[in-house]
């Protein structure tokens, strides 16, 4: 019988400037603090060096495993839920994360993601720096997969926190970075980031729960067509 423990939690993200790596730490402290496992993964840059160097992006965290194409299915599939974080470009999903995505074609065809749990957490530079629209314009990746959004809502109570200025929505957690990428992500939005966490891994174990609760289907007698039993009478 499932129970927490059981559950097994990834969180997939691509950072830049590092906003996003500091949030799933705090998302990955959530879930586990739920009593779920979970693995951290970041997705292959696509960008040379040289125009990382030119625009300034740190060096990305090597204790983080990337997810290269080898090892993709078993990062999405072998997992009971997923928590995404990418930052916003154009109010859109990155291309990083786009390209990662665009290699899971055959997955589609077999349906291997049908029915997964997955959330989101988001950075922008800005407060109208489109956090709310990255979060709508990637769902249509996950819907032909056929998964199951689980957003925070309000069921953290800090996201209604009018004294401050703060990333976040209901439909997921949420920083800010500032125009130059220098303002680092607050105690609040990272109270967010570990809620999120914890609020999705609950939603994740009930749905393990419930669905081995479930009893068994049979297998179906294959029904033969009426045609094709004429055609053998004759």
């Amino acid at each position: 019988m499932a129970n927490a423990k059981s559950v097994k939690i990834h969180v997939i993200y691509y950072s830049m400037y590092g906003h996003i790596a500091q949030m799933a730490k705090r998302v990955q402290k959530g879930v586990e603090a739920s009593g779920a496992q979970c693995e951290v993964f970041q997705v292959p840059e696509t960008l040379s060096q040289d125009v990382l160097d030119k625009m300034y992006a740190p060096k990305k965290d090597e204790k983080v495993p990337v997810i290269t194409h080898d090892k993709l299915r078993d990062a999405l599939i072998n997992c009971d839920g997923i928590i995404f974080g990418y930052p916003t470009r154009f109010g859109g999903m990155p291309g990083q994360m786009k390209t990662f995505w665009d290699q899971t074609g055959g997955m589609w065809m077999k349906g291997e993601l049908l029915n997964k749990p997955f959330s989101i957490f988001f950075s922008s530079s800005t407060q109208g720096g489109g956090q709310e629209t990255t979060a709508l314009s990637s769902l249509s990746n996950f819907i032909h997969h056929g998964m199951i959004y689980v957003p925070i809502g309000y069921s953290c109570k800090q996201l209604g926190e009018m004294n401050e200025v703060h990333g976040g929505s209901p439909y997921g957690a949420g920083t800010l970075a500032g125009q130059d990428g220098s303002r680092q992500p607050t105690a609040l939005e990272l109270e967010v980031a570990e809620a999120s966490g914890k609020h999705f891994s609950e939603v994740a174990i009930a749905l393990k729960i419930g669905r081995e609760a479930l009893p068994k289907k049979e297998a179906a007698t294959p029904s033969v067509p009426q045609k094709a039993v004429q055609r053998d009478r004759v």
